[in-house]
């Protein structure tokens, strides 16, 4: 508990103030409300001591113009969010401006936010100084009353009854920001998330119903000599830029299973409805870990695991990419496979969402 000079509590010695006696200013109150907590008002100082000056009025204007900002900038994220168009065209079309325009605005929206608030408890509100003590004693009405006034007594030195402009350009100012907020939420009843179900097609889509060739990464064809038993290789769409970020969805990996472990895969495959997936003793996997989109690229051969190496999620090849460790939690997509001509091709698209479990959820 803190003290005064004398040893005792503050506030200690002193007669209780009559509360009633309407002489009492709301600031006599508070101080006697502090000082019966044991709280000393040590040092107050309004910033303004005579209301309404020039500089008062700037400073509450500047205030007032970052809220209103805040609202606009609010305003603007909500509209690009909503209508402006966000489908990714490497290097072209507005959508390359989606991601970036949604940070800015949002992002110095809240900057704005908390210089406002800065600029207003620094420049505004009276600089205070107390000392308060401990203590445990049950609340009676004079206290109700004590913190009732004290919080309208901070109700009145914020400033909002005598600048209600700042009190209200705070509220246009918020009042987007909670839109902000709600708007991931219900974005998908404005707009079809998963429209032209580009969220659930690959660069292995067949084209013109002819099936795309698996290819290496300088985008030559892949033959099932290329890989030996119990191997493995990266392989991509044989399409333009299917090695590249705009297929960044879509790289595979083939694995040519040892005799043993590809008549387990098939029987898994046999389980699960998917008897013709394979090619013989091939299979092929999404290379996206359905975690966190990682690369699970790290094939043990001998237990026929693919392991991610970012968070340690471990699927078991010979079991549909079953997750068996780790905080994956669904199995990596299997891409259908097929020879022509010598040349690996697949049969259609993954039939399952690649990449993370988020996807799927509308």
């Amino acid at each position: 508990m803190s003290t005064a000079n004398d040893g005792q509590p503050h506030g200690a010695g002193r007669a209780p103030v009559d509360l009633d006696d309407p002489t009492l200013s709301r600031f006599d109150i508070v101080r006697e409300g502090a000082r019966r907590d044991d709280i000393e008002i040590v040092h107050y100082e309004p910033q303004f001591p005579v209301p309404g000056t020039r500089a008062e009025r700037r400073l509450s204007r500047t205030i007032t113009f970052m809220f209103l900002l805040v609202g606009a900038l609010s305003t603007a994220f909500l509209v690009v969010y909503i209508w402006w168009p966000w489908d990714y065209e490497s290097q072209s079309g507005l959508g390359v401006l989606y991601t970036p325009l949604l940070g800015l605005t949002l992002g110095l929206a809240l900057l704005l936010i908390g210089f406002g608030l800065l600029a207003w408890g620094k420049k505004l509100l009276p600089k205070e100084v107390s000392i308060q003590g401990r203590h445990d004693e049950e609340v009676s009405e004079d206290e109700r009353k004590l913190t009732g006034n004290t919080m309208l007594y901070l109700a009145d030195e914020m400033g909002v009854r005598r600048r209600p402009l700042l009190g209200i350009s705070l509220l246009a100012g918020l009042a987007p920001v909670g839109a902000v907020a709600a708007a991931p939420l219900i974005g998908g009843m404005i707009e079809q998330p998963h429209k032209n179900n580009q969220m659930f097609t690959t660069g292995w889509k067949p084209e013109d119903g002819k099936r795309i060739h698996l290819a290496h990464h300088d985008g030559t064809p892949v033959r099932p000599e290329d890989v030996s038993p119990g191997g493995q290789i990266t392989v991509f769409p044989g399409i333009e830029g299917g090695a590249t970020n705009k297929h960044a969805d879509s790289p595979v990996l083939l694995i040519h299973l040892r005799e043993g472990d590809a008549a387990q895969a098939k029987a898994a495959n046999v389980r699960e409805d998917k008897p013709d997936y394979m090619w013989g003793n091939y299979i092929a996997y999404s290379k996206i870990c359905t975690h966190a989109g990682c690369p699970a690229s790290l094939y043990e051969q001998q237990t026929n695991r693919l392991l991610c190496p970012c968070h340690q999620s471990q699927f078991l090849i010979t079991d549909n990419a079953r997750p068996i460790f780790g905080p994956a939690n669904r199995r990596l997509p299997q891409l259908p496979l097929d020879v022509e001509g010598g040349f690996f091709v697949a049969k259609s698209d993954f039939t399952e969402t690649v990449g993370p479990d988020f996807w799927e959820r509308p």
